[in-house]
């Protein structure tokens, strides 16, 4: 019998945790993924978990603290969100390297400057090229879910990667709403104590990090790759076999909402999800036939499930609450990448949506949805990313003439 509470999405994920069993968790707080870790330095005060609670001087030493307690056997865990996840990104690649397991909550937070509390991805985006194997999420529900499937994945003996659940700050580490959650014992028999087979041993010794030169950095660089390519498949097992036991089907890599003949398709990930699949309700009560692809992980990739899934469409729309300053939003660049040359690929419309907190709501999504319509009937892709809901009249002087959404 699973016990269901109305609770904040921050305290749903320290419980995710706290069943996980970790033995390191470091902290340092930064907004607005603070009530995580506060969270789990009340349970075990309480005397709830068995865990070693480490508070550090900053992000770094956050990060640098389970890199070695993951070193050493245990199985370890931190959260972290916006500029601090930056600052951890020198011990995440090094991580990925080493093939050092372990668990992150990226709580999604934009970057400065200018300084800012409001939501986009950002932070979890520019990590995209660490190795860490990255997961967003709708609901606080699909985080409590993700969690516990992501400590299996990250330990997995085939992947061996540092895996972040990536979840909206404010909107789902605050806001309240019904989690089930699974007996201990469930989560025991799905997830068994983490017992490496290479860890640091003064009766066996072994070296991690060491130096490398250029006969053998790029097979390094490649086992890494192949490890999340395997991780395709084998992550899709555990989401279903976790599906399984909760009874709670959140999708594989991806979810897809009414595609099978849609003509166009949007692209999104985050709590913007939840908006989305409103706004494509009423459109297809007005006979429209718009679909949409939740990503649900971004790393590795899962092109050949977006394949898979618009092979009818016409145009594919994409919304990046990010972007890579100079080109265009990072999920948008990735579709294109693996559509380019492909026989009868729709075209691909990238979007600019909820960057920097703006809001994302029905009548936003059907703005997206009219101007890849507008390029449906041009056939013709867009020279620039569309910036849904730019204000222009705020822009500097002359900006106005920009060729931001210019078709052809």
């Amino acid at each position: 019998m699973q016990e269901t509470e109305v609770l904040e999405g921050s305290e749903a994920v320290a419980f995710a945790v706290k069943a996980c069993r970790p033995q390191v968790i470091s902290a340092y707080p930064i907004s607005p993924q603070t009530h995580i870790v506060e969270a789990l330095a009340r349970m075990i005060a309480d005397g709830e978990m068995d865990s070693e609670y480490v508070r550090v001087e900053s992000e770094f030493s956050a990060a640098s603290v389970i890199s070695g307690a993951s070193a050493a056997g245990s199985r370890s865990y931190t959260a972290s969100s916006s500029q601090g996840l930056l600052l951890m990104t020198e011990v995440l690649y090094a991580s990925a390297g080493m093939r050092l397991p372990f668990v992150i909550t990226g709580v999604n937070r934009a970057i400065s400057v200018p300084i800012s509390i409001q939501v986009d991805h950002q932070d979890t985006i520019s990590l995209r090229d660490s190795g860490v194997i990255q997961f967003y999420v709708e609901s606080s529900q699909e985080a409590y879910d993700t969690h516990i499937a992501a400590f299996k994945i990250a330990e997995d003996p085939g992947i061996l990667l540092p895996v972040s659940v990536c979840m909206d700050g404010w909107i789902l580490t605050h806001s309240y709403e019904r989690v089930s959650f699974l007996e201990q014992e469930e989560v025991d028999r799905f997830l068994p104590p983490f017992k490496p087979k290479n860890f640091l041993d003064v009766n066996d010794p072994k070296s991690w990090g060491s130096y490398a030169e250029e006969d053998v950095l790029m097979e390094f660089k490649y086992s890494i790759h192949r490890a999340m390519q395997y991780g395709k498949e084998r992550i899709k097992e555990i989401f279903s076999e976790l599906a399984t036991i909760t009874g709670r089907d959140h999708g594989g890599l991806i979810e897809a909402y009414r595609t099978r003949d849609a003509e166009v398709i949007l692209v999104a990930m985050g709590s913007m999800v939840g908006t989305i699949k409103e706004a494509i309700d009423k459109l297809r009560s007005q006979g429209q036939r718009v679909g949409l692809i939740k990503i649900r992980c971004y790393r590795p990739f899962p092109f050949e499930d977006i394949l898979d899934n618009i092979k009818v469409a016409k145009v594919v729309a994409v919304m990046d609450a990010n972007f890579s300053m100079g080109s265009e939003g990072a999920l948008g660049m990735d579709l294109k990448a693996k559509l380019c040359g492909r026989r009868g690929a729709p075209l691909v419309l990238d979007c600019v949506a909820g960057l920097g907190g703006r809001e994302v709501n029905e009548k936003r999504v059907l703005e997206i949805v009219e101007r890849a319509r507008e390029v449906e009937e041009s056939g013709l892709p867009l020279d620039e990313p569309y910036w849904a809901g730019l204000r222009p009249e705020i822009l500097p002087e002359g900006a106005e003439n920009d060729r931001q959404g210019k078709i052809g």
